[in-house]
This record gives C-alpha cells, structure tokens and sequence, in this order.
C-alpha cells in the first residue's frame, strides 16, 4: 500500500501542477465574462426553474429539474464539505479557503457551461431514461461537427469514461465510506469500521437497484434535511462566536497571499501551499470541470438544454459558497485548526534510531520497524510502527522466532515512556486517551519540505495498552540527513483527521454536539453522494460496455464500499493522494472537451437568454412544492 500510495502522490504532482490548477481556474473566468455573469441568471433564473415555473410533463426527461439538482448536490454535498474542507485547513491554513472561494465562484461558470453541453447532445433515444456526460458531447459533437471525427468523438468519449471510474471508485466511494467509518469509530470506538461499511453497503445497495428514478426521489427527500439539519448546527457555532467573524474573515484574506503562521496543531506553509490545497479540495467538494454532475442533470426532463445549464450554476453556490464556508468558519472560530496540545511530556523526547527487528512467521521472514516495550531471556514485547505494515500493534514474539535485531539506520522514533495525562479541558471536550487514539508530535529537520517550505513534521503514533501502562507505538520517522532529526517539544496533540476536525470544532463549543451531528451528518452526506456517484459510473459502463454491465458493476461498486472500511488507508496523506488522483484525471479528459464546444455552447445560450429576456419564453404557475420534490408537478 504504502508502495502504491508513492506512485499516486507521483502522478498527482503532474495532474496538479500548477499550471494546470491556473488552466482550470482561467476557464472559469473564461466563461463567466462569455456568459456575461451568469452567476447571476442561476441565483435569479435558476431559482425559478427548480420551483418548477418551466415544468412540463411531455417533456424528454426522467425527473424534474429540482429532482435532477438534488440528485447531482448528493453528490457534491458530501463528505467534501465537512472532512475535504477541514483537510484543506489543518494543511492549508485559513488562506486556502479564499481559493475555495473563487472556485466556488468561477465555478458556477463552468458547472452551467458543462451542463448545457451535455444537455445539447445527450442520448434521448429512449425519452424517459436519457443518457448524457461529457463523453456524449465528445461523441456526439465531433460527429456532427465532422463525420469524419465520429471515431475520434467516441474514442475520447471512452477516455473520459475511464477516468469517470477512476474517479467513481477513489472519490466517489473509498473517501466517503473510509471518512464514515473513521470518524463513527473515533467517536464510538465500540462500534468496527466494517460495520460501518456494512451498513452502508446495504443502504447504498438498496437504492441505486432501482435506478435514477429512486435516486432522484431519495436525494429529492434527503438533501434539503440533511442540508437544512448541518447549516442551524453551523450557524449555531457562528452566533456563540459572532465577535470574533471579522477577524476571521481578515485572517482569510490575509493568508490567501503571505504564509500562515506556524502555531499548535497548524505546521504552516507557503502562501502557494494554501492555494494548492485550497484549489485541490474546492474542486473536489464542488466538481466543477469536472463532467460528473453533467451525467445527473442529463435526465431531468426538458426540451431546453440551457435551461438546465442554467439551474447546474446554483451546485457550486450551494457547495461551496454556502456549506463549505459555514464549516471553514467553525473550524476558525472555534480554534480547531491551530489548537493547543492535549498533554506535555515531562521532557522533550529525543529521537531515537528505531529498531529494525526480522522475525520468522510461519515459514515466511517479517521485517519490524519499530520500539522494544520489553525484554527477557524468553521472548520480546515489540511496539510495531512500521510504515506500510498494518496498524500499530504489541505483540510478544519469541526469541526462538527472531532472526535478527539491529537499528535501522534511517527511521527514527521518540523515545517516550507512558504517554501523560490529558489536561482538564480536553479531557471535557474529548475525554481522556483511549487505546487506538492516534496521535501527534512535531519534528524538526535541517531540510525544508518542498511543499510547506517548513522544516516541522509530524510523527504519528497510536496509543497501546501495555499491562496498567498506556505507551505509544510510534510510526518511525524517516530522515536520510547526516545530522540526527530533533523533537521540536513535549507537546502531544490529538489527531483530527478530515471530517473529525470538523467534529472536534463542534466539541469545541459544545461537548458532544460534534459526535452526534457530524456523525450523523457525515452518514446523511455519505450515503447520499454514494449513491449519486453509482449512478455516474454506472453511465460510464453503459456508453464502455452497454446496459449489460450494470448489473455486475453495481456489485463491485458496493463491494468496495465494504473494502474501503477494511483499514488499508491510514492516514490523512494518503486519502487525499487517493481522492485527488480521481478529480484530477476527470478534469484533464473534461476541460479540453469544454474548450472545443465552448463557441457553439455559447451561441445557443445567448440565443436562450434572448428569447428569455424578450418575453418569448413563457412559464406557468408555480406548482406545489410538496409536488416539486416528489416529481408529480
């Protein structure tokens, strides 16, 4: 794992570099000024298109616009929001969120603009279950563009296919089913991570049997409540800190452009560092560029394409503007980012070589890289942290069965004894240290590291029962310098991980409020964008394989839902190389796909917004809402 965990870091230093996060960006800006802003026709238009003004039941289509948006916001409001957000902070800082911001700005551009494609040449052969995406209008609009380029259209319509799983499988299902298990056993660790994915295996499986029609009926029901249940939670927070808003607002705005300082929990970074991460997770949690939410919009019923380009504008106001701003504020008001340590060692530890211990197993040799807790003339009780291995662990290992037992040269490791006392206020907020806790403390180097341009580390370590003692098992840290490494202090801080530093800044206010909310919530936000991305790789098995794949693909896809609660991720690091490679794959096949159709995309919208704006375009009374929801307007 940690093997394939380096050649997906490899590839994602090349799918986001920099130039690439500036194309993407420009392209927003692009077709924001092409479109003349229409940002403003989503909040205005758009608003009374999902009421449902323009429905008509005669219409090419198999649910309703505010259907069709719900089904593409389960997948953009999930997980994203509240643990992709708190990833971007705690390696960010605060001025990763004002990237986020102009993402979810220029992003609306290129949501509406890459809907309106797929509108214009989705498949409507069959008119009750249309298929559209990026990999139609590749299709489609080379053909028609030239028939000669028909072969050409398909052939990258595939490409785009293959990275739409890609995606399917790294964002879509392993980081929310892997994001659920982790925070549902922080906060009730009684409860396996495979239970959690269990359960939502068979939630998820339930539901998508039936197909967009029962997709878009759930996610109509489930994303205004789970929405309308985590904004009272956050806006809650917001009224309980109210004074201290503008200062963070300026804290934002500040660290866009100069490094945020080094302090507690936060190592600090460069100001290109928050940009990076800011970009990466706001591209992420919105999609936008990336063609999944083209695929859901496909199937709401309309014969105007625009019209429900237009409505797709409203996802990244809604994901990132709103919801994603909400959690940033409660992570910053609340101080959860850069938040003090939870216990101090009497001394700073010092770094230590770690042992490198060969033990036979079976008839099979195991190399350990870890701390020897103790030993006696029968046996050895190792602290195993070694990377790539498993979870930290003690086990007692005979000395009949070890090989060998020397330092290892290059990894290092605190030597620590019994891990100390919680203080007061973060045993009231998160109570006192339990077995598997997963903690912190920093190093120092005489390197800088290429990205934060820090010279701080963390070395992670996983608190372990030994008798009536509670030792750490410290995951070794690696360091190739001619000078040994250094502790930069005795401060231990608790690790938050994702949706859980969210959870925590909850706590912070109100102890307990994050473990029911955001537990819930992540539940709610989970299962809901599980089941729209099934849908969305689904669309990519039938243009690759035809309808008789959909069967066999939904049992994998559910399958690794279960795989994912399984333990191989560990880390932060490694959820995001693994969730980052599959946006990033999808915007490389998407953007130039955008930028070929992007005249004769614009032409049909201006003409739409003429017709529009001149009264040739006539709606009807709003129906019930109550109608609008359940699709029987």
């Amino acid at each position: 794992m940690e093997k394939f965990i380096q050649l997906v870091m490899s590839a994602n230093d090349i799918l986001y570099h920099d130039y690439v996060l500036y194309i993407v960006l420009g392209t927003g800006i692009l077709f924001t000024f092409w479109t003349k802003f229409c940002q403003y026709r989503a909040l205005t238009h758009g608003v009374a298109v999902i009421r449902g003004k323009y429905d008509r039941e005669d219409d090419p289509g198999a649910i309703n616009h505010f259907q069709a948006l719900s089904a593409a916001l389960s997948a953009t409001v999930g997980l994203g929001n509240i643990g992709g957000v708190a990833l971007a902070i705690a390696l960010g800082g605060p001025g990763a969120v004002f990237w986020m911001w102009m993402v979810g700005i220029f992003g609306m551009a290129l949501k509406a603009t890459e809907v309106m494609q797929s509108m214009m040449y989705r498949n409507t052969k069959d008119p009750k279950n249309p298929h559209g995406g990026p990999m139609w209008v590749a299709k489609e609009g080379l053909k028609k563009m030239n028939p000669k380029l028909a072969k050409l259209g398909s052939f990258i319509g595939g490409v785009f296919c293959v990275t739409l799983l890609i995606s399917t499988i790294t964002g879509g299902n392993m980081f929310q089913a892997w994001n659920v298990a982790e925070i549902t056993h922080s906060y009730f660790p009684t409860v396996p991570k495979i239970f959690s994915g269990i359960v939502m295996t068979l939630i998820t499986g339930m539901v998508i049997i039936g197909g967009i029609h029962r997709i878009g009926s759930v996610t109509g029901r489930l994303v205004p409540f789970m929405c309308g249940l985590y904004l009272v939670a956050a806006i809650y927070v917001l009224f309980a800190k109210v004074g201290q808003i503008p200062e963070m607002l300026q804290l934002i705005f500040t660290c866009a452009f100069n490094p945020a300082e080094s302090k507690g929990a936060f190592l600090g970074g460069t100001a290109g560092y928050s940009f990076l991460w800011g970009m990466k997770r706001a591209l992420f949690s919105s999609e936008s560029g990336q063609g999944s939410a083209p695929i859901a919009h496909s199937a709401a019923k309309t014969d105007e394409p625009i019209r429900e380009g237009v409505v797709a504008g409203l996802e990244p106001f809604v994901d990132t503007l709103v919801v994603c701003t909400l959690t940033t504020l409660v992570i910053l008001l609340t101080g959860a980012w850069n938040r003090g340590p939870e216990a101090f060692f009497e001394k700073t530890p010092t770094l230590v070589n770690a042992t490198q211990l060969v033990v036979t197993e079976g008839d099979k040799d195991r190399t350990l890289i870890g701390k020897i807790a103790e030993k006696t003339d029968q046996h050895i009780d190792f602290l195993n942290g070694n990377p790539g291995v498993g979870e930290a662990f003690l086990r007692r290992w005979p000395l009949s069965s070890v090989k060998s037992e020397q330092k290892s040269g290059t990894y290092w490791i605190p030597e620590t004894g019994e891990i100390p006392t919680k203080d007061r206020e973060s045993v009231r907020i998160t109570g006192p240290w339990a077995e598997n806790n997963t903690i912190f403390m920093v190093a120092r180097k005489q390197t800088l590291d290429s990205d934060t341009g820090k010279n701080l580390y963390r070395v992670y370590g996983t608190i372990t029962p030994v008798g009536e003692r509670l030792l750490v098992a410290w995951k070794p840290f690696e360091s190739l310098e001619t000078a040994a490494p250094e502790m930069a202090g005795p401060e231990v801080f608790n690790d938050f991980v994702g949706a859980a530093l969210t959870g925590h800044a909850f706590d912070r206010v109100t102890p307990g409020l994050g473990m029911w909310l955001v537990t819930i919530c992540c539940w709610l936000f989970a299962v809901s964008t599980l089941i729209s991305w099934s849908y969305y790789g689904e669309q990519g098995m039938i243009y690759l394989f035809g309808p008789k794949s959909v069967l066999p693909y939904k049992v994998i896809y559910c399958a690794l839902i279960l795989i994912s609660t399984c333990g191989f991720i560990k880390t932060d690091i490694e959820l995001d190389a693994i969730t980052a490679m599959g946006t990033g794959v999808m915007l490389w096949a998407n953007i130039p796909i955008m930028l070929i159709f992007a005249r004769v995309t614009m032409k049909a919208y201006a003409d739409y917004m003429h017709r529009l704006d001149t009264g040739k375009m006539k709606g009807h009374k709003y129906p019930n809402f109550v109608d609008v929801i359940e699709g029987q307007d």
